[in-house]
């Protein structure tokens, strides 16, 4: 199973999933007083609230019809927003799609590598002012 992150904004993120040789879209739609989790068009889970919505959603993929089996996966969403000031485009702060295997996709505050030191001070540069030389 592999992953790739196709739209990541605000509101919306789509994630292409193949397995075997399937394709799959995974979306999160963030509405007024509910977000969605949606596996090819079909709401697979939905959190309604103004605050304290639900962030980790588990799916299975390959699930039998009497409901055995597959592969399962858990999808967690870090939805404050973060804004890039040099577009002006504003994105959810993290996402996370991971098998028991590891981590298919780790993107924003929900991947690990965005919490380590910077070895050295150009890396520190890198990562918190974006400048490269």
């Amino acid at each position: 199973m592999r992953a790739e992150l196709v739209r990541f904004t605000l509101h919306e993120v789509d994630i292409k999933i193949v397995t075997g040789e399937r394709m799959h879209v995974l979306q999160w739609r963030r509405r007024f007083l509910h977000d969605e989790v949606l596996l090819d068009g079909k709401v697979q889970a939905t959190s309604y609230g103004v605050t304290g919505r639900e962030k980790v959603y588990g799916l299975v993929f390959g699930r039998d019809a009497d409901g055995t089996g597959g592969e399962q996966v858990m999808l967690a969403i870090d939805p404050r927003s973060a804004t890039d000031w040099t577009n002006g485009d504003s994105f959810v702060k993290g996402v996370r799609l991971e098998t028991a295997e590891g981590p298919l996709i780790a993107h924003g505050t929900l991947d690990p590598k965005t919490h380590e030191k910077p070895a050295t001070f150009s890396d520190w540069m890198r990562k918190h002012m974006g400048m490269e030389w």
